[in-house]
C-alpha cells in the first residue's frame, strides 16, 4: 500500500512546530547581536573600509543604535554602538556616528515595521550594480527576495543628505531589500537576525547573479513557487537558527565582539 500523500501545507505546519520546539537561541543582548551581525558581515565579505553601515531602532522612540564611525565592521563590539537621536546627535556612548547614516533615518520614519537597516558595498552586489540590471531571483537559495527587491536606476550621490534619503525611501516602497546604483545595497528586517541573513544572502544572489550570466541568459522561475520559497526563508525559528550559525562561525575565530 503506497504512503498517504500529505500536502504541503501539512508539512509547513510540521516543520514550524518543530522550528519552535528545538531552534532556541541564545540570550545576546542587543548591543552583542549588533557586533555579531558586523562581524558575519565583514567575515562575508561585505566589508569596506568605514563604508558597511548598521543601524537598529531603539526603544526610545525617534532613537537609534549604530556602530560609531572609525571602527569597521571586523572591529565591531558591543561596547562601540551609539545611541543617536533623529538628526544624529549622540544621546549614549562615546564617539561620532556615520555621516552616512542619515539616509537611515528617513527609512525608519516611513517604514514602523524595520527595527535593523544593514547597508554594504559588497563586492557582487557592487559589480552589479554598475550595469544598471535588477537583481534576477532564480535559484531557491536567493527567493527571499522574489518581489521583495527594489531597484534605484540612477545614483543619487553621497547618501549624507537628506535628498538621498528620501530618494533612496522612495524607492523602496514597502520592500525588504533595494540595488543602489552604482553603489551598492541595502537591507532591512523586523530583527537584527533578519536584517544579517538578507545581507548575507543579497551579496550571494548578486554572485549567482553575475556568474549565471557569465555562461548564458538567466531563466526565470514560476513566481508562485518563488513565493512559497520566499515565504518559507522568513520563518522566524529559521532565521534565527541561520543568524546562530554563522555566530558560532565568528565566535570560533574569536569572542571579544561580545565584550
Amino acid at each position: 500500500m503506497s504512503a498517504e500523500i500529505k500536502s504541503k501545507q501539512f508539512y509547513h505546519e510540521k516543520s514550524t512546530a518543530l522550528m519552535d520546539r528545538h531552534l532556541a537561541q541564545p540570550n545576546w543582548s542587543l548591543h552583542q547581536k549588533m557586533a555579531l551581525a558586523c562581524r558575519i558581515l565583514a567575515a562575508e565579505g561585505h566589508e569596506s573600509a568605514l563604508a558597511g553601515q548598521l543601524s537598529v531602532r531603539a526603544e526610545k522612540p525617534n532613537t537609534y543604535w549604530m556602530l560609531s564611525y572609525g571602527y569597521g565592521f571586523d572591529e565591531a563590539t558591543a561596547s562601540n554602538m551609539l545611541l543617536v537621536d533623529d538628526d544624529l546627535n549622540v544621546v549614549e556612548g562615546d564617539g561620532m556616528p556615520n555621516p552616512a547614516n542619515r539616509f537611515h533615518l528617513w527609512i525608519y520614519r516611513q517604514r514602523p515595521e524595520i527595527n535593523c537597516l544593514i547597508h554594504t558595498h559588497a563586492p557582487y552586489v557592487s559589480a552589479l550594480s554598475m550595469v544598471g540590471e535588477e537583481l534576477a531571483v532564480a535559484h531557491m537559495d536567493t527567493c527571499m527576495f522574489h518581489d521583495d527587491c527594489a531597484f534605484l536606476k540612477d545614483w543619487p550621490g553621497l547618501p549624507i543628505g537628506d535628498e538621498e534619503g528620501e530618494i533612496i525611501t522612495s524607492a523602496m516602497g514597502g520592500k525588504r531589500a533595494i540595488l543602489l546604483a552604482h553603489h551598492g545595497q541595502l537591507v532591512t528586517g523586523t530583527t537584527i537576525e533578519e536584517a544579517t541573513m538578507l545581507g548575507i544572502w543579497i551579496e550571494r544572489a548578486a554572485r549567482l547573479h553575475v556568474l549565471a550570466r557569465s555562461i548564458g541568459a538567466i531563466r526565470p522561475i514560476d513566481p508562485n513557487l518563488a513565493k512559497e520559497a520566499h515565504d518559507w526563508r522568513y520563518k522566524p525559528k529559521a532565521v534565527g537558527a541561520t543568524f546562530s550559525y554563522f555566530s558560532r562561525r565568528v565566535l570560533r575565530q574569536s569572542d571579544e565582539c561580545l565584550h
